[in-house]
């Protein structure tokens, strides 16, 4: 193989986070890349509007504090004074159970249990299920690590059924869109399973995991808020990597249509043109990679497909905040599906961030799966769930309608197997790398992080 330029001719394929990400990486370095998008803007799923003076959020409005990658990006680009946290003292997510909404309880992690009084008093769970959960504190480590299975499956070997209809389901429902019983725990829940590997118990495996509480004469730095954002939302995200790609990156609107080797480099063509690059990054969804890679390597563009892909909606509704206040309370609620018409969940955006909406607004953003229908017509049909869930029957003051086709990937059972095989496969077609989410996660973290390492595999494979 030949020797690579000091400044290799990279062709990223995707204009979401990942392949900002990696774009911005390269540029730092010096390195140019020209950027396909099939949209006619940047970003992906992350797109903010402003309607009435509200921040509306299309797609994901927050990121977890606790994966550095998105706050420390966001640091390096100069929004660390934009930086907002979620409004913690009002983090309350009600469930619908039985015809109610129920405050899920305090010191429940996921769907393990912390705290003996609030399981005991919630009317979110049925006796026998509490019963279940006190006597897991008791269980022990297996001989070896356990198979992966699906959620469903773990949560239900250790709580029972009632804690995958009320729990694990629509906890999961809103960060996936996917089926407990299909989603890989050893994928999705990593940490319980590696808990449960250690200490047979998850109650138990979390409670030692858990800081100690300091001396009485003692203080502990308050926790970081659970959610973090931009001020003016996650758009302002993808406006500094534009501008901060700008002097490197050539950013074309154009489909890819077909990818194929050149000797050690690769040919792309996209809306009838050819462009030739020594190295590219797919930072796509997987189908959109697999449909690509069809041609290079059949076993590749098999894994890619079995990452499967769920659809989904977010609806935006503004109503005036006096005419429906006090029927909102905590951060919103999650609707499981043994319960649910359409609606999966709403969050009261108001309450969960301070700066998204005027004080005479309260801002709703509601969430569906596989929604059908006129804009119109959902829009309609989320406020008379509105109505009847939670009693909020006023007339919306404005909605907007966001549609995400097969948008969130479903980490099935034996994903992560998968997936090694598919990092072996692609370790043989040289100069080619996979961002994006369709391998380790789907959170604005896990992203950056794809596009990152994949920046980095072509920076490392420079000749100094």
């Amino acid at each position: 193989m030949r020797p690579l330029s000091l400044k290799p001719k990279v062709a990223i394929i995707g204009g979401g986070i990942s392949g900002l990400a990696a774009a911005h990486a390269l540029s730092k370095a010096d390195v140019p890349c020209t950027l396909f998008e099939t949209r006619p803007r940047l970003g992906g799923v992350i797109e903010t509007k402003r309607i009435q003076d509200c921040v509306v959020e299309c797609g994901p409005d927050s990121f977890l504090s606790a994966k550095p990658q998105a706050l420390a990006l966001a640091k390096e680009l100069g929004l660390g004074d934009q930086i907002i946290g979620s409004n913690d003292a009002e983090r309350v997510t009600f469930i619908r159970r039985h015809g109610r909404m129920v405050p899920m309880p305090d010191g429940l992690m996921m769907m393990v249990p912390t705290k003996v009084m609030p399981l005991v008093k919630t009317p979110l769970l049925g006796l026998g299920t509490k019963l279940r959960m006190g006597l897991e504190l008791f269980r022990k480590p297996p001989a070896a690590p356990l198979p992966d299975r699906s959620v469903g499956d773990f949560i239900r070997d250790h709580y029972g059924n009632e804690a995958v209809d009320y729990l694990a389901e629509p906890l999961l429902s809103g960060v996936y869109g996917g089926d407990p019983n299909q989603l890989s725990v050893r994928s999705v829940l990593t940490r319980f399973a590696d808990l449960e590997t250690k200490f047979g118990s998850l109650s138990r495996g979390v409670l030692a995991s858990m800081p100690a509480k300091p001396a009485q004469n003692g203080s502990s730095p308050k926790p970081p808020p659970l959610f973090a954002t931009l001020r003016n939302g996650l758009g302002e995200l993808i406006g500094a990597l534009e501008k901060a790609i700008g002097g490197h990156a050539t950013v074309r609107n154009a489909t890819v249509e077909s990818l194929e080797r050149a000797g050690t480099g690769w040919r792309l063509r996209a809306n009838g043109e050819w462009t030739e690059a020594s190295h590219v990054i797919i930072a796509a969804p997987g189908h959109a990679a697999a449909a690509l890679l069809r041609a290079v390597d059949p076993e590749v563009t098999t894994l890619l497909d079995a990452v499967g892909y769920t659809s989904s909606t977010t609806i935006a509704i503004g109503y005036r905040r006096s005419e429906v206040e006090d029927k909102m309370k905590g951060f919103g609620f999650l609707v499981p599906k043994v319960e649910r018409n359409k609606l999966m969940a709403a969050t009261f955006v108001h309450h969960k961030f301070k700066h998204r909406a005027p004080d005479s607004l309260a801002l709703v953003r509601a969430f569906l799966t596989n929604a059908e229908g006129e804009d119109d017509a959902l829009v309609k049909s989320v406020c008379d769930e509105l109505g009847s869930l939670i009693g909020v029957r006023a007339e919306p003051v404005f909605s907007s309608v966001s549609r995400w086709p097969r948008a969130m990937a479903q980490y099935t059972v034996g994903h992560n197997e998968r997936q090694a095989k598919m990092e072996s496969r692609l370790a043989t077609l040289p100069n080619l790398y996979l961002a994006g989410n369709a391998q380790v996660g789907i959170g604005i973290p896990d992203c950056i992080q794809t596009g990152q390492a994949a920046a980095t595999k072509i920076l490392n494979s420079r000749v100094p």
